[in-house]
């Protein structure tokens, strides 16, 4: 803190005052602005998620109308990943400094008008490019809808606020690849972007009506644009490499040095991220290695899981033939496994500490994607996805919660908040390097995916390498994942105000407690 903090907090504490904005939560869960208040940021972080889930499933009509080869389709889907997983930490910041309800705001007008461009888009060059600025408005929006809710409801409340956050964000996940699915076959994939505008407006309307403003009057310095320069220029670099890599030959020139530039943009990153005042990622963090190992897991776990949802829509689509809307429905099992199980897995590793479910949970992951090697022209659902469908839940259900939880408890407490969005691009970040790399290393190039049986042959190999990707996340959590001290103890549940949200927008911990003490 500078020697003018104290100064600068009390000036933003009386600026916040005078513009009848409350200096500290004071929301009810029951009241109506409370009601309000989730309902914004249910539906503003839901369009994010659902867009991530449901243009899986409109890919292969994408793809035969805009005549697209894989690599055009990799794209509809890093392009977003990608300045999503850079501007993450970057819009977190933005949030604190200039108010949360405000870049919120921003974020989710700049989302609705990307969605528009999306569902405009004559070929593939214009779509990618819209998607891209989706992922812009991602990165502003998705941080912002737990940081309102933290910020916004008492203390006491603020459990069930995020609870309720939690739950109605999860029906969106499971009803949204349905309604999506059931949009493509019946009018257009164009719908699905479309269909934000509405929401998106609606999100706009009662924020501006019943969401207070609230930041971090400790937040000072300048924002790390650099950092967040070097990030996105790296992962371009690298995503551009690897995805155009088969097509032009790994010893072309362009790709060469697309992908030198790539890593040296991300060296660049780290060594920036040492000098700055205020980093996008405090490097600090991983001085735990138990933080450093969770991680790890995440970045493995998530890859292979990344990689192989991305392929099973097609999968499904031109090798089973289902419809757009039977793809969407195929994983519904899996949301209400997650749905039904995530909190007693996280209970449960609250009492024998996370490294049996961390061990076991992708080892179960890695047997549901093997499982998917079944699918074949047939595509009968009882006999070959159901019960890969149902494995993969349970193993899902097994890992998601202790890894959100080991990484929380790794962190200091006032670093907890930076924690676990550290561990949300983590895991954005792996699913954007899995997209890139798992089809060509399985041999889907080109223009295989419109021929079933050669695509088919490529899918098989792919669920395979996923497989074996999760199975080596297991691996390493039953050798780098230790049992907390007090572990099985009354003090090592998780407080009631600290709820384990999958990936979406994590618990701002350590910004909740500073708030609580009055800091």
């Amino acid at each position: 803190m500078t020697p003018d903090a104290t100064t600068a907090v009390q000036a933003q504490s009386g600026d916040i005052l005078r513009r009848g904005v409350p200096s500290a939560p004071e929301l009810r869960y029951g009241s109506s602005v409370g009601y309000w208040v989730i309902a914004a940021t249910v539906l503003g972080s839901g369009v994010a998620a659902l867009d991530a889930t449901v243009v899986g499933i409109a890919l292969p009509t994408i793809g035969r109308e805009f005549r697209a080869d894989v690599a055009g389709l990799q794209w509809v889907v890093t392009s977003y990943l990608l300045t999503l997983a850079a501007l993450l930490l970057l819009g977190g910041a933005l949030g604190d400094r200039y108010g949360r309800r405000k870049v919120f705001v921003v974020g989710v007008i700049w989302f609705a008008t990307a969605s528009l461009l999306c569902g405009l888009a004559p070929n593939t060059i214009a779509l990618i490019a819209a998607r891209a600025l989706q992922g812009v408005g991602g990165a502003l929006l998705v941080p912002g809808s737990l940081a309102i809710l933290e910020a916004s409801f008492v203390a006491d409340d603020r459990s069930k606020a995020i609870g309720a956050w939690a739950g109605l964000g999860g029906v969106a996940t499971a009803v949204g690849p349905f309604v999506g699915g059931y949009l493509i076959g019946a009018v257009s994939w164009r719908l699905i972007f479309f269909l934000n505008l509405p929401l998106t407006l609606a999100v706009v309307a009662i924020s501006m009506r019943h969401v207070p403003e609230s930041r971090d009057p400790a937040a000072s310095g300048r924002i790390d644009v650099v950092g967040a320069a070097f990030a996105a220029i790296g992962l371009a670099g690298l995503c551009y490499g690897l995805i155009e890599g088969p097509d032009l030959g790994w010893r072309s020139p362009v790709i060469v040095v697309t992908i030198a530039i790539g890593a040296l943009a991300l060296g660049l990153f780290l060594i920036a991220e040492t000098r700055v005042q205020h980093p996008m990622l405090p490097l600090a963090v991983f001085r735990s290695r138990q933080f450093s190992a969770a991680n790890i897991v995440t970045l493995v776990v998530y890859a292979g899981l990344g990689g192989a949802l991305f392929l099973l829509p097609i999968e499904l689509q031109q090798v089973a033939h289902y419809t757009p809307l039977e793809s969407g429905a195929a994983l519904l099992p899996l949301t209400a496994i997650m749905l039904a199980l995530s909190a007693r897995s996280g209970a449960l590793a609250s009492r024998i500490g996370p490294r049996l479910q961390m061990s076991a949970g992708p080892l179960i992951v890695a047997a549901g994607l093997v499982m998917f090697v079944r699918i074949d022209a047939s595509g009968g659902y009882l006999g070959e996805v159901l019960p890969a469908v149902v494995v993969l839940g349970l193993g899902l259900a097994s890992t998601v919660a202790p890894l959100t939880a080991t990484v929380l408890a790794a962190a200091p407490a006032e670093r907890s908040g930076v924690a676990s969005a550290v561990n949300n691009d983590v895991a954005r970040a792996a699913g954007l390097l899995a997209v890139a790399i798992l089809p060509a290393a399985a041999g889907i190039t080109g223009a295989s995916y419109l021929h079933p049986d050669v695509f088919s042959v490529g899918f098989r190999g792919a669920m395979l390498g996923a497989g074996l990707i999760c199975a080596l996340g297991g691996v390493l959590a039953a050798f780098t994942i230790r049992k907390p001290a007090g572990a099985g103890d009354a003090t090592s549940v998780p407080a009631r105000n600290e709820v384990h949200c999958a990936l979406d927008a994590p618990p701002l911990r350590g910004r909740q407690r500073r708030a609580e003490s009055g800091a």
